[in-house]
């Protein structure tokens, strides 16, 4: 689009109107541009395009691995751990977080379908003393800081083995126990009965409804990883369900049927969100390995098509999720596991071209213990960075878990912060739900500081801004509240408005004389 002559007049007339205000005893008013220019002032070099990576960190609360510390803190102490958290994910230089909110059937946010998650009020059921409601003050946490905050449920875990309280109301084992089985030391939601699955299709709808969020996420808990009886794997109890399928005139073998009870699960989450709210993402961080009829050499081991029957091939090639996450963790030089073998293969499956995001092992970084298989230096995780950027499909990362970086273990968060992270980043743009830019702000200059005034239409989510000191363009990304900025030395400055999806707007410029 052509800019408008008002705003052509603006980037000619500004050093001008910046030289009398600066003679002037009182000065005029600050000055602003009224419009967007489509191209830098002449004589400038524009800035490069925005940088683009999903830099993210899962936030684990099962069984307290990453918040809160531990189960039964006062709100004001769960509080601040969550803040000293979202200020060390700002200051590193991650752009989102995953936050899990549904561990095992329960709930980190108020909720009329399932009951308060014992690690968060230490017994299930009990609600927060003062009241709270914790995933909606972690949503303005997260917008103040301009980080995405996507929110993590497990899809069928109905009690983790370290779980101590009993079960409450409203949770499923409750109030529909037939559709819930134990196995081993858990409880697990059956997929193959229509109550489980149709449960866990509302809480997720009615997380994304009443919730400002920017993704969901599921993780890799399909049908259970398997409970070892003697030699053998116990079987999961799921007789009557498959008889049911049987006599209805069903005739998948057992593993098929399981199979195609998760790909309606996936299938249908993914249009929930897509008509509850377009511009939510939706991922899944499934395990690592790929289906043993389709590996390369140099890839074994464990089965999640046959053990956990997720056929995340299927789902990435159909297009029924946003980002794949794969839980990639084993070190670049591992026999049969080799992180660069294993991000090439989830890369060759994206058919669709979905981003492929893969999950680090970020916590298997040392302590100070002796390094060895399970316990890595911190450059084994930047140097899986670096392989990542060499691959033109893989777009970002995530880190497992937070308190990794948190901890700092072997200066990881500090590595990141002064290397890697260096430069920040806008999260990659996602096309297939939203290609439409949002308009340019408009700025104004008064003193050492530019206000911003977004443009009429779809509001931003943040702002990207290029500040050119001593010649060189340097990029910042601001969140949306945030409506003005210092010049810290810059000559000009450019500012564009990023949407929900990513999608970046025209750039404004303003040049100082």
């Amino acid at each position: 689009m052509r800019p408008r002559p008002l705003a052509m007049a603006a980037t000619r007339l500004l050093p001008l109107m910046l030289l009398l205000a600066a003679c002037a005893e009182t000065g005029p008013p600050p000055v602003a541009v009224t419009a967007a220019t489509a191209a830098a002032p002449a004589a400038i070099e524009p800035p490069p395009p925005e940088p683009r990576e999903f830099r993210a960190a899962w936030v684990a609360t099962v069984a307290n691995i990453d918040w809160p510390s531990r189960p039964g803190l006062a709100p004001d102490v769960q509080r601040a751990e969550a803040l000293a958290l979202l200020d060390r994910a700002a200051a590193i230089g991650l752009n989102a977080l995953i936050l899990q909110v549904r561990p095992a059937g329960d709930a980190f946010y108020a909720s009329t379908l399932e009951p308060w998650s014992e690690y968060l009020t230490g017994a299930q059921g009990r609600a927060p003393v003062p009241a709270w409601d914790p995933l909606a003050w972690w949503v303005g946490q997260a917008q103040a800081r301009g980080l995405e905050l996507h929110v993590w449920f497990n899809p069928f875990r109905a009690r983790h083995s370290a779980a101590k309280s009993p079960l409450a109301a409203p949770h499923l084992g409750v109030r529909q126990p037939s559709a819930v089985r134990r196995y081993g030391e858990q409880l697990w939601m059956d997929p193959g009965e229509p109550a489980a699955a149709a449960h866990t299709l509302a809480v997720v709808a009615d997380v994304v409804r009443r919730y400002d969020i920017d993704g969901v996420h599921i993780d890799d808990y399909f049908y259970p990883y398997p409970v070892k009886a003697g030699e053998a794997d116990l079987p999961f109890p799921d007789d009557a369900a498959y008889a049911r399928h049987r006599q209805g005139g069903g005739t998948l073998s057992r593993d098929d049927w399981r199979r195609a009870n998760v790909d309606a699960m996936v299938q249908e989450l993914h249009a929930t969100v897509r008509r509850l709210k377009p511009w939510v993402r939706f991922g899944i961080s499934p395990f690592g390995l790929g289906r043993p009829d389709r590996r390369p050499p140099g890839m074994t081991g464990f089965s999640q098509y046959d053990k956990l029957h997720a056929d995340v091939e299927r789902w990435l090639e159909n297009g029924w999720l946003d980002y794949l996450a794969p839980q990639l963790y084993w070190p670049i030089d591992r026999e049969g596991q080799a992180f660069p073998v294993l991000l090439d293969y989830w890369l060759a499956q994206n058919r669709a071209g979905r981003h492929v995001w893969p999950g680090l092992f970020t916590s298997q970084i040392t302590r100070g213990e002796p390094l060895g298989p399970r316990s890595w230096p911190a450059q084994e995780i930047l140097d899986q960075i670096a392989l990542q950027r060499a691959r033109p499909g893989a777009g970002g990362h995530v880190h497992f878990s937070m308190a990794a970086l948190l901890q700092d273990r072997d200066g990881i968060a500090t590595k990141l912060q002064q290397g890697a992270y260096a430069t920040p980043a806008l999260v990659p743009a996602t096309p297939w739900l939203d290609d439409q830019p949002p308009p340019a702000p408009l700025l104004r200059l008064a003193g050492p500081r530019v206000e911003i005034q977004p443009g009429a239409g779809e509001a931003a989510a943040r702002w990207a801004v290029w500040r050119r000191v001593g010649g060189r363009w340097r990029f910042a990304v601001l969140p949306a509240v945030q409506r003005s900025f210092t010049l810290d030395g810059a000559d000009a400055v450019a500012v564009s408005a990023v949407d929900r999806v990513g999608n970046v707007g025209a750039r404004n410029f303003v040049r100082l004389p």
